[in-house]
């Protein structure tokens, strides 16, 4: 992917560095979402993070896709101009097993609204 992948992702490691020690972050027991706002980017952009911790690379796979699936699902509501990183607990593996992508869309969507990434008149 070149460089501000246009897919809508975070791909280099300064970019995600920039976002853990300039972001804000917000937590729940599955996830933990860091926010740092950016000029110039018109839709915000997420990086994934999802350590050994939660399983093997089946598992591992499994759960970034429900977390992009579930972030394609939010994006139209949120607030453009954001960098997002979405760090995965081992407490997320456990979710998507057992509530598939409602329940990792549902974890995500709680901290998008705690982090105040929501565009305003956005619907729950």
């Amino acid at each position: 992917m070149a460089e501000g992948s246009g897919r809508g992702r975070l791909s280099r490691s300064a970019e995600f560095e920039r976002v853990y020690r300039h972001g804000r972050s917000t937590a729940n027991r599955h996830l933990v979402l860091y926010s740092f706002p950016t000029s110039g980017e018109d839709r915000p952009r997420l990086g994934l993070s999802v350590s050994r911790k939660v399983g093997g690379a089946v598992e591992r796979n499994l759960v970034k896709r429900l977390l992009r699936e579930s972030f394609a699902r939010a994006e139209p509501e949120m607030r453009a101009g954001h960098d997002v990183v979405v760090v995965a607990r081992p407490e997320a593996r456990e979710l998507a097993e057992r509530e598939g992508l409602e329940g990792i869309a549902t974890a995500l969507d709680e901290l998008i609204g705690k982090a105040g990434l929501r565009a305003a008149g956005a619907v729950t």
